[in-house]
């Protein structure tokens, strides 16, 4: 678009003494024609450029009239630069590259060797290890929508294993943890839902559009944690998943034993989320309270143990059927 050209231009001179047609026409992959309508335009809304001829000519903007473009300093620009390339790489966005790009132009040049340095030094990737082409293309498509208010249809399985048709208003894309999820309102449910991206299947964008609602995921979470499906957890960890523990607990949630055991005390929402990160740790964590997600555990172990071996009995009470 001319208007994110011309903004583009003028960042660009802000930034540096002179530019040339020709350098200004290469970048943005137009005729030097239209770069110098784009000039006489910039002129006319009252930013004063200067043609400078010769060999070292080009254009630039009148010295006393430039800001202080500084206001970012050098470690400000990389931090951007890094979070938005490292989103970047999920939504491979147009509008993003730009945006980029705008930010990479204000470095001054006597800098853009540090620059790049540091963008080796720190790369933010949020993509799981294995992130296929189709789990990008699915983003885009929900990105889409989202940003279109077009209504959603899918279909989706739920942690039950139970399937559905979805019809909704996606509202926010959400990463969290390891995982891509969707924020909506469910026309089914009548309510706000969160889906995770990997049970939503045959997504199609629908020609309907919708009024976005006065709500956002941060006070639908504000609202949802505080509900009566928080419940305390003692958890004990053996020494041997001493690192992992570390990774996902915080110092105060800790409690170390001189055998080198560690004791866990958290508050989550009981759902299935919990008893599969529980059990994710295998025999090396043991449910301390409350009871009864001690007992959802046990009997999840016992069907674990069943799977590789049938002889085993899963209960007592199968075992007098049996």
């Amino acid at each position: 678009m001319r208007i994110d050209r011309m903004l583009s231009i003028v960042v660009m001179l802000l930034n540096r003494n002179r530019i040339s047609a020709r350098e200004l026409s290469e970048k943005f992959e137009v005729s030097i024609r239209t770069i110098y309508r784009d000039i006489d335009a910039i002129n006319l809304a009252g930013i004063p450029i200067i043609s400078y001829s010769g060999n070292n000519g080009g254009f630039g903007i009148i010295e006393n009239y430039k800001i202080d473009h500084q206001l970012l300093t050098f470690n400000d620009m990389c931090t951007i630069l890094s979070t938005l390339k490292g989103v970047n790489t999920t939504f491979e966005d147009r509008e993003l590259d730009a945006a980029i790009e705008k930010i990479k132009s204000l470095v001054p040049r006597d800098k853009t060797d540090n620059l790049d340095l540091y963008l080796q030094q720190i790369v933010i990737d949020i993509l799981p290890w294995g992130y296929t082409k189709a789990q990008k293309e699915r983003i885009k498509t929900i990105q889409k929508s989202i940003i279109n208010n077009n209504l959603l249809k899918f279909n989706y399985k739920n942690t039950k294993g139970e399937d559905s048709i979805r019809e909704i208003e996606p509202i926010t894309l959400v990463f969290k943890g390891y995982a891509w999820y969707l924020f909506s309102y469910c026309c089914l449910k009548n309510d706000y839902r969160v889906f995770r991206l990997s049970r939503m299947k045959n997504i199609i964008i629908l020609k309907e559009t919708f009024i976005r609602k006065n709500i956002s995921y941060q006070d639908y979470m504000k609202y949802d944690i505080t509900d009566d499906r928080i419940v305390p957890i003692i958890l004990k960890f053996s020494s041997e998943v001493r690192v992992r523990v570390e990774d996902y607990f915080e110092e105060e949630e800790i409690e170390y034993k001189k055998d080198g055991e560690m004791i866990v005390k958290i508050s989550y929402p009981e759902d299935q989320w919990v008893y599969s990160f529980i059990l994710s740790f295998g025999e090396n964590v043991e449910v301390i309270k409350p009871e009864h997600i001690r007992n959802i555990i046990q009997e999840k172990a016992k069907k674990i143990i069943k799977n590789y071996n049938p002889d085993i009995m899963l209960s007592h009470e199968e075992s007098k059927i049996k």
